[in-house]
């Protein structure tokens, strides 16, 4: 019979302040700043004070975890779980300084109103407004008297019971004593075990929580550098969204800014493109995966612990080959030129707007494609036209959606087995068949999800082409969606909502179209019969109503480039007969497209 694996007991929120202050429980080094915006702390206090609960604590008596501090964990509750609700209730009730996401030292002040009992961010006008107890970490202060403080604020706020306000702060202070679980998982656990738990456990899902433990394995190894490289993940997704970080960095962190991977990043502080921003899953799926040959996290851990999955048992040679792995995956991640190299590919795929990507685990993938073809010599033209079309494929069907990290696995295990080109080609033909072109893609376009992998693509295939666009004789659909141009309504929103057609309707993604916002404007509501016959007057010398378009043969073409039916030009089509004519018209616009991308 199995031993217990962990314990839970409830502890009031005062007891477990006086561990963190007293250091019995302690943050491990991994554990990142403070990265809550204010108003959730004061989110987190209401639910305190109407007597929600906040979710459990995790923490482990594990004897060798590397704290903040640089001290090892002997004798410690390390906190696995909980950080940014225990800061915030340090940083609100007892006015500690935190650690902010920019790493600068910031002060939280949480206040208090005690007549509506509600709670809110201070800022200058609460602080001076006599019915607002500014800084509720007051009324926790031990020299507080909380009598004092109610007849303080009677005495300003006339017309009050001193009993009511009384009894409202004496509310606030019992905060403390409210119950929250402490899940301790034990000590003889190993690292693989305590993953299994906080995945079982933790809310916020198996990827993000597989990459944390990840992140933790890395951050507490020494003996590898596992430190430095943590921090060039973390630093580089940082930068990668605010690159005017650096600076700080460099003058913060004078250890990391002299360590090898400093002058791979500085190129961040010039670019300034957002099209892939990849987060630290995103880095460490990518590095691991082009790597190690492996697609599942969890395995990561196994590797860096130095699990040999044949005997199941745990080597230092296979820990110390799978962090020299990981460490080159992370540099050329990071490295100027495949990360820009990677954009370029993307952008030429049309995917000239970061509104265009509806997968991040596809260009994760993408990304995955382009280092292993590189490292396994593939001339860099052929990789650009392989991970295109892969990228393409990937977004079209959801390839990634599901189980990315099983579908991650099955690909890249079939790369290096058949060689990246045999193996795009060999999917490409099988997924992408005649009947995938004809009838399963022009019915997964029955949708109006904006955001739907079809329309962006559909959009992005105009981007690629070069197209004008819709009734534009000189902007370009790449210009206006690296602009955020309209998405125009063929059959106009306010046309169809006067006939009592519902929003999943008249937003289907056949009844948009890319184009400038002063043609949008000009169209308005007008019934397509209506537009489109001024169109033809328009072609025909007369009143210059929409954009510049001014024959017949342009106007055709343009009706053609935007997969919309000629007929439009001649009649007005009943809506769901345009919607079938236009999904058919779209599929078949991506799949010339799909095949030029070669």
């Amino acid at each position: 019979m199995s031993s217990q694996l962990y314990t839970v007991t409830p502890q009031p929120i005062g007891t477990i302040l006086t561990w963190v202050k007293s250091e019995e429980i302690a943050i491990p080094e991994i554990q990142r700043p403070f990265v809550w915006e204010n108003s959730k702390v004061r989110e987190l206090l209401d639910s305190l004070y109407q007597g929600y609960p906040i979710g459990y604590l995790i923490t482990w008596r594990n004897p060798n975890v590397k704290l903040k501090d640089g001290s090892i964990s002997v004798g410690k509750r390390v906190l696995i779980d909980g950080q940014q609700r225990v800061t915030a209730l340090m940083a609100s009730l007892l006015g500690v300084v935190v650690i902010d996401k920019d790493y600068d030292a910031a002060r939280i002040t949480i206040a208090f109103h005690p007549v509506e009992e509600k709670f809110e961010v201070a800022n200058p006008a609460i602080r001076n407004d006599k019915a607002w107890i500014p800084d509720v970490s007051v009324l926790f202060h031990p020299e507080t008297k909380m009598n004092a403080v109610a007849r303080a604020y009677v005495d300003a706020n006339e017309g009050l019971d001193h009993d009511d306000i009384f009894e409202r702060l004496d509310k606030v202070k019992k905060i403390e004593n409210n119950q929250v679980g402490i899940i301790e998982l034990s000590e003889n656990l190993d690292v693989e075990t305590v993953t299994e738990i906080f995945i079982r456990v933790n809310s916020q899902g198996v990827a993000l929580s597989q990459a944390d433990f990840a992140m933790s394995k890395i951050a507490v190894n020494e003996s590898y550098g596992g430190n430095t490289l943590r921090k060039a993940i973390d630093y580089f997704c940082h930068l990668s969204v605010a690159p005017e970080f650096l600076g700080k960095i460099e003058e913060k962190d004078r250890s990391f800014s002299s360590s090898e991977f400093m002058p791979k990043m500085r190129w961040l502080a010039d670019f300034n493109d957002d099209l892939y921003d990849p987060t630290y899953t995103d880095m460490l799926r990518v590095a691991y995966t082009s790597q190690m040959g492996r697609g599942e996290l969890k395995n990561l851990v196994a590797l860096l612990s130095g699990r040999n999955f044949e005997t199941r048992q745990f080597e230092e040679e296979i820990a110390a080959r799978s962090f020299d792995l990981l460490k080159t995956g992370i540099h050329s991640f990071i490295n100027e030129t495949n990360f820009k190299r990677l954009i370029m590919i993307l952008k030429s795929a049309g995917f000239v707007s970061s509104q265009l990507i509806t997968s991040q685990n596809a260009v994760n993938f993408a990304y995955i494609a382009y280092l292993t073809g590189k490292a396994d010599g593939v001339p860099p033209g052929e990789i650009e036209a392989i991970v295109r079309k892969w990228f393409v494929m990937s977004v079209l069907t959801g390839r990634y959606s599901g189980s990315p990290e099983t579908r991650f696995d099955q690909d890249i295990r079939q790369i290096k087995s058949q060689g990246l080109a045999d193996y795009v080609k060999i999917v490409c033909q099988a997924t992408l068949s005649d009947e995938y072109w004809s009838a399963l893609l022009p019915n997964q376009m029955d949708t109006s999800a904006a955001r739907s992998p079809y329309w962006s693509t559909f959009q992005a295939s105009l981007a690629a082409d070069g197209e004008k666009g819709f009734l534009s004789t000189d902007i370009t659909c790449r210009d206006l969606l690296e602009i955020r141009g309209d998405a125009h309504h063929i059959y106009p929103k306010q046309y169809l909502k006067d006939r009592g057609v519902k929003s999943s309707t008249y937003n289907q993604i056949a009844n948009l179209a890319v184009t400038q916002q002063e043609i949008n404007i000009a169209i308005g509501a007008k019934a397509p019969a209506v537009y489109m016959a001024q169109l033809l007057e328009q072609c025909s010398g007369g009143p210059r109503r929409y954009g510049n378009i001014l024959s017949r043969d342009e106007l055709n073409l343009n009706m053609r480039v935007h997969a919309l039916p000629i007929e439009l030009l001649e009649q007005e089509l009943p809506f769901q007969d345009f919607l079938e004519l236009r999904r058919r018209a779209m599929s078949q616009k991506i799949k010339k497209y799909f095949e030029r991308l070669s």
